[in-house]
């Protein structure tokens, strides 16, 4: 049985009434084309910081240039389920911890009753931690399309951060992003940019990994001192992009068959069944035994 999934690259600012709009469009188009699962860009809930490095939004304790920070059981999650319905959609956002204090680079998967599960961001990029406290957990969750694993854009360059979802059966991987275009040397063509290149092969290449589907979303435009690079796509188990809508705005498409395309892949070469953990070792020198 074949499922109609999309990844989405848009542009999202700290105007909240602009996100809810593009959200319902967005939905809306999703809904047409018959998709089942639509993975939305990281920070798509109030924008992404307005730069990074350097020049980057430094302190937590300040206000400057950072996004709305949204409780996961607050009015902003909540409309955003009154507009999805019945799609199940992952949409990124700055989450507020109960503490009424910390800050998380959150992703959210839900429809409109139900919350199937939510993610903090592990890894951070150029001074991020500045902005945000780390998450420490990657966990798998059932939801009416699959089994699914969440990620936040710097993650995808961190293989044991998809394995380890794929480990816990997540069948399906949605990787949200904000990632942008190089910092320095940046290519005239931005689909010819360094930066791009590696969203891409990271794409391809955490999919074949795990052999799992892969869903990557990003932010497209520009925002504060960030070009995004868009390039939202599906990529299947062997690492071959089904979908993609390269630089431009827009929504990559694919119908996928999870259970028939695992059965043909993995009753060959099963990457999770002939790992070695017995002879794997961490960067601290401890075997890694999972």
């Amino acid at each position: 049985m074949t499922t109609t999934v999309a990844a989405v690259s848009a542009n999202f600012t700290r105007d909240l009434e602009q996100n809810y709009e593009l959200i319902e469009s967005l939905v809306g188009e999703a809904r047409e084309k018959g998709v089942k699962l639509l993975a939305l860009p990281e920070a798509a809930i109030g924008g992404y910081l307005s730069s990074l490095g350097d020049h980057g939004d430094t302190l937590k304790n300040t206000t400057r240039s950072l996004p709305p920070a949204i409780g996961l059981d607050g009015p902003e999650i909540a409309r955003v389920q009154q507009i999805v319905g019945d799609l199940v959609v992952v949409i990124g956002f700055c989450e507020l911890a109960d503490d009424g204090e910390t800050r998380y680079n959150s992703a959210v998967c839900l429809d409109g009753a139900h919350v199937y599960g939510s993610y903090r961001k592990v890894h951070q990029p150029l001074g991020e931690n500045m902005s945000y406290s780390a998450g420490d957990a990657y966990e798998a969750f059932d939801t009416p399309v699959g089994r699914v694993g969440l990620q936040i854009c710097y993650d995808k360059a961190f293989p044991e951060a998809a394995r380890s979802l794929a480990l816990d059966g997540a069948e399906i991987i949605v990787s949200i992003s904000a990632w942008p275009a190089a910092r320095t040397a940046t290519a005239a063509n931005l689909q010819e940019d360094r930066w791009t290149y590696r969203f891409n092969l990271f794409d391809s290449a955490r999919a074949l990994d795990n052999q799992v589907f892969w869903i990557a979303s990003n932010q497209a435009g520009t925002f504060g001192s960030l070009r995004y690079v868009g390039n939202a796509k599906v990529v299947d188990p062997g690492g071959n992009v089904l979908a993609t809508t390269l630089l431009d705005s827009g929504m990559a498409v694919a119908e996928i068959d999870v259970e028939g395309t695992f059965a043909s892949m993995r009753k060959g070469m099963f990457h999770l069944r002939d790992r070695r953990p017995d002879v794997y070792r961490t960067g601290e020198g401890v075997l890694v035994d999972a």
